[in-house]
């Protein structure tokens, strides 16, 4: 094999971390600019166009006037706003990915249990979150309870199903391993089918944590009074185009910081794992 098509030295040895470290920070860099390309081209014909009436500012803000929006936002209670979602995203998330973690991995590992449940689950899976809404309204009220609750449910099914298809996934090959040395199921669990299975559980940790995002702007539409839902119900309701896209920008944002955080402890698990896309750069 050319192992310099692999960006490898010759003979397949390693480039030690501190040098691979100095030669990646200037492709950082440039992925980084590359990054911000497109959204600076939108904003950049975004501003153009109002300005020059190709779209009508009515119903198409011009960036610098939702900028603007943000600036008085920020000195009206955004803060607040944006607390009050984050708050409900970590909560529902850690109660429904933890429930996910838990009843996956014991169907996952118990077949008449996969049978009996799985299923259900998969029936339920096929809801949209908005039909959770009024059951939910009638159960526990209008309070917090049913907000996190909904912000719960659409953080489970991407975790339950990503602890599943990891577990699948293991090659049966290491466990027979692990049998021949007569581990407890315990044991068997850690030290193997867990590792092996990592890559897809934190997958579905990932898409959870998107998921719960979409579901907090769900339960905060249909009733809340703070919180970036909010502000989204309310620019619609007094036809402030501004807010709603302010609102939206900062979905953006904290959903963004969130997945960048996901995915930096997703490196540091996975460090171990010398596979092509490893060391590439955040998706």
């Amino acid at each position: 094999m050319n192992t310099r098509v692999l960006g490898l030295p010759r003979g397949g040895t390693r480039v030690p971390a501190a040098a691979t470290g100095r030669r990646l920070r200037p492709a950082v860099v440039k992925a980084s600019l590359a990054a911000l390309l497109l959204p600076a081209l939108l904003l950049a014909f975004a501003e153009t166009a109002v300005r020059t009436g190709l779209l009508p500012a009515n119903l198409m803000p011009p960036p610098s006037a939702v900028a603007s929006t943000l600036v008085y936002l920020a000195g009206h209670g955004l803060a607040g706003h944006m607390a009050a979602s984050t708050a409900r995203v970590a909560l529902g998330f850690v109660s429904g990915a933890g429930a996910g973690l838990l009843l996956g991995a014991v169907v996952a590992l118990h077949a008449r249990t996969r049978g009996l449940l799985d299923p259900s689950l998969q029936a339920l899976r096929a809801i949209p979150s908005l039909a959770w809404v009024p059951l939910l309204l009638l159960w526990f009220g209008i309070d917090e309870l049913p907000k996190l609750v909904l912000i719960a449910i659409g953080a489970f099914f991407p975790v339950y199903t990503g602890i599943i298809s990891g577990f699948a996934g293991v090659d049966r090959k290491l466990v027979e391993v692990g049998l021949l040395y007569r581990l407890p199921q315990p044991v068997l669990v850690r030290r193997v089918l867990l590792p092996a299975a990592l890559p897809a559980i934190l997958t579905g940790l990932r898409n959870g944590l998107s998921l719960a995002w979409m579901f907090m702007v769900a339960a905060e539409l249909i009733a809340a009074s703070r919180g970036l839902g909010y502000l989204l119900s309310d620019g619609r309701e007094t036809s402030r185009a501004d807010i709603v896209l302010a609102a939206i920008l900062l979905l953006a944002l904290l959903g963004k910081l969130s997945d960048m955080a996901m995915l930096a402890l997703e490196r540091r698990l996975l460090a171990w794992r010398d596979s092509f896309g490893a060391g590439g750069a955040a998706s």
